[in-house]
């Protein structure tokens, strides 16, 4: 009895062991927020100028979704169907704002180049459609590999489109004041329109089609 008592309960755990990790590995892929989703392009287009701006935004957005999905998945029995839209947007709201008030304390330069796209994380599409979709229907454990899933997803988007933005409107790259490379002929005459909002929406449908080509994005 004993040896089948402990057969089950370690089938159980690696089923919760391979649901953690297809939850976490379907939000960097197969359900990436911008790539596959394509949510959340308000930000994507604002911020991907720079590698900076893209990580600080991605870190931002990882800290809020993980926060958010843990609180809401833990008190999902509780919280009255009527009301669980305006205690989501609460929720999410006091992590942006302890996020806004950190990024502010320290790292000034960060949270001024972001500016106000950093408060709309509050309403961003993705955040809230994960804490209604998935955080609200399942266990904390589950929620975290979401969210993990999701924000790495989301960051990883950021510093692809980035990267692009960054090289081919500058003519080089630039990592928290180090600078990593600078392209001569680029650097020279560099293209400022991938600076701008339409170069990330140039960039991003490239990427699109690029993902489209070989396959990461499937047909179904």
């Amino acid at each position: 009895m004993k040896d089948g008592s402990n057969k089950k309960e370690h089938g159980i755990r690696e089923n919760r062991g391979s649901v953690f990790w297809k939850e976490l590995v379907k939000g960097l892929v197969i359900s990436n927020p911008v790539f596959i989703l394509t949510l959340g392009l308000c930000p994507v287009l604002a911020v991907t100028n720079s590698i900076d701006n893209a990580l600080g935004m991605g870190a931002g957005v990882i800290f809020v979704l993980l926060c958010s999905n843990i609180i809401i998945s833990a008190i999902r029995r509780t919280i009255p169907s009527l009301v669980r839209i305006p205690v989501f947007i609460v929720v999410i709201a006091t992590f942006v704002t302890l996020l806004s008030l950190v990024f502010e304390a320290y790292i000034p330069a960060l949270h001024q180049s972001l500016g106000i796209y950093l408060s709309l994380i509050v309403v961003n599409c993705i955040i809230l459609g994960r804490a209604e979709v998935f955080a609200s229907k399942n266990s904390v454990l589950d929620s975290i590999a979401d969210a993990l899933g999701i924000g790495f997803g989301f960051t990883l988007a950021l510093v692809i489109i980035a990267l692009f933005r960054e090289i081919l409107g500058t003519g080089g790259l630039t990592i928290f004041g180090f600078d990593l490379f600078n392209i001569p002929v680029l650097s020279e005459h560099p293209m400022m329109f991938f600076i701008s909002p339409p170069g990330a929406f140039l960039v991003i449908g490239l990427l699109l089609a690029l993902f489209k080509w070989i396959g990461v994005i499937k047909g179904d």
